[in-house]
């Protein structure tokens, strides 16, 4: 809660919120925002949780506004590219594609499941299969995953693949599927292996990933598939690279990841054409530029930063999002059950803080604060991941930013509640009584 008084600079942040930000009453008053989306290629919708409804059913109305009004593309999202191209097949009315979106988002089955398979994009997912509906390639919306987790998935599906269509180049596959198969139930085993024997499987998925490089690509529906095998390959070099840096802990590993992501959505801007424009679905920590925090002081950096040097400062809109207080839904340690927690009250002299005692839910825009105090302060930024404990958060769950460098838009929404999963027993895993959302 608030303390009631606040020094002289706290008051001069809280001022400028208060006489900057734009108070938001539901979806509506966003327009200075979609005036300033729809001039970029490339829009980042981060979020401070992975278990949180109302950044899913805000970036839903984000998107499918982006899509429908200002010719948007695809969404790329922080999730494996396996399980998030059987829901892009899917919404592209693919033949054997799933009977229903809540069928296919089931079938993420890798922890954190309820970060995809969950009710607020299975509403999206619906949406983007009638959006589809009677519409070619060029003009249908795409659903694609940017993560680098899913080895061995992907590697799957490369062998099925290569199988079905060029069982002549299936030996280099299979290569590689030997030398993972020890790994198969856990990855992070091959890491330690990898200290062992360093570079154990990297020459075999090396390899692989050229094998498809050198063959032409193909035109139409078939390209979109032999580009989704082609990067099936490319994960399988890259999450190799990333089980093998790991290890050693510090930056490396999430550069590794970083980059990867930065490359697949460069991949589909070029597949999807020069004019074409993507949406991104990502944390905070990813989408906002590492630069302007103390990421970058470690070494690290993120697809925000890279997408902004790639295709220029102009041509990117990153938007952050945060909250106060309310509920999530994650994890007390990697791999546990998921369960509904509570969100405390944001610590003292953070952003959330000071955005809560100005007033609650706001729309602010970076070039609206560039000349103020908060262009010269850095602030502490709550980042929530898959793995909470809350009772410690304000030792560890802060980014200490400069909120105007490190977005160019954010949304406050002060209070938040968790999300509703599709997967385990949190909310009974029923549909809920609000769905979809009105969105």
């Amino acid at each position: 809660m608030s303390k009631g008084y606040f020094s002289a600079t706290e008051k001069k942040i809280q001022q400028v919120i208060s006489e900057k930000g734009r108070v938001l009453d539901g979806f509506k008053n966003l327009d200075p925002l979609f005036d300033k989306m729809s001039r970029a290629r490339v829009v980042m919708l981060g979020e401070a949780s992975h278990g949180t409804h109302e950044y899913y059913t805000w970036r839903t109305y984000i998107t499918k506004k982006l899509i429908t009004d200002y010719g948007f593309n695809f969404i790329g999202v922080e999730g494996d590219w396996p399980d998030c191209y059987a829901v892009n097949r899917y919404i592209k009315h693919k033949e054997g594609a799933g009977s229903s979106a809540e069928a296919v988002l089931r079938g993420y089955d890798r922890w954190p499941t309820w970060m995809w398979a969950n009710w607020e994009i299975t509403g999206l997912t619906e949406w983007l299969h009638q959006y589809n509906k009677g519409k070619s390639w060029p003009n249908q919306a795409g659903f694609y995953g940017l993560d680098v987790y899913s080895l061995w998935d992907s590697l799957t599906a490369v062998r099925q693949y290569l199988a079905a269509n060029d069982p002549e180049a299936l030996h280099q596959a299979e290569k590689a599927f030997r030398c993972f198969a020890p790994y198969k139930d856990d990855e992070t085993s091959y890491a330690y292996a990898a200290q062992v024997v360093p570079q154990r499987c990297q020459q075999e998925v090396v390899h692989l990933l050229q094998q498809f490089q050198r063959e032409k690509d193909g035109r139409g529906d078939d390209a979109e598939e032999r580009f989704a095998a082609e990067q099936n390959a490319l994960v399988t070099v890259n999450a190799e690279k990333y089980y093998r840096t790991m290890i050693g802990g510090g930056a490396a590993s999430w550069n590794v990841r970083d980059s990867h992501m930065a490359e697949t959505l460069e991949r589909l801007m070029q597949l999807h054409g020069p004019d074409s424009k993507a949406i991104v679905w990502e944390h905070n920590t990813h989408i906002g530029d590492a630069r302007a925090t103390s990421m970058s002081d470690e070494g690290m950096y993120n697809i925000g930063e890279l997408a902004r040097k790639q295709y220029g400062k102009g041509d990117v809109f990153l938007l952050g999002f945060g909250s106060y207080a309310g509920s999530v839904m994650a994890a007390t340690s990697w791999g546990a059950p998921q369960q509904v927690m509570e969100v405390p009250e944001a610590r003292e002299n953070s952003w959330e803080y000071h955005l809560h005692a100005a007033g609650g839910n706001r729309l602010l825009l970076s070039d609206d604060l560039r000349e103020s105090v908060l262009a010269e302060k850095r602030l502490g930024h709550r980042a929530i991941g898959v793995v909470y404990r809350p009772q410690y958060e304000k030792f560890g769950n802060y980014v200490a930013t400069l909120v105007p460098e490190r977005y160019d838009g954010f949304i406050f929404l002060d209070q938040t509640k968790a999300l509703h999963p599709l997967h385990g027993e949190a909310h009974n895993q029923k549909m809920p009584e609000t769905y979809p959302f009105g969105v």
